[in-house]
């Protein structure tokens, strides 16, 4: 459990860069905007963005491309790293085993 804590923890800390990166943006230019999770991909790295497109268009399921991942590729990317890293922390916490432990 200490893995998915660590991981949890990074995702976290990455929200938080990103969440920092906006305000920045939003302080130095005057207009609030948040950057969308496939924005900052494409940015940091576009060729792993257009092979996930390939591989999950062509040999996955097509359909999951457009509807399910571009809907989660528009999110704001604070809340695409921050939430499943707050969910992690929280999952793997001791806290947390020990109540499913006396269930």
């Amino acid at each position: 459990m200490l893995i998915g804590r660590i991981i949890g923890w990074i995702f976290v800390t990455a929200a938080i860069a990103i969440l920092a990166r906006d305000l920045f943006v939003w302080i130095s230019s005057g207009t609030f905007k948040l950057i969308a999770a496939g924005e900052l991909w494409f940015t940091l790295d576009n060729g792993s963005l257009n092979l996930l497109q390939a591989v999950t268009q062509r040999y996955l399921f097509p359909e999951l491309w457009d509807p399910v991942i571009v809907t989660v590729l528009l999110w704001p990317a604070f809340l695409v790293t921050g939430v499943p890293g707050f969910v992690l922390v929280y999952l793997c916490s001791r806290w947390s085993l020990l109540r499913f432990k006396r269930s």
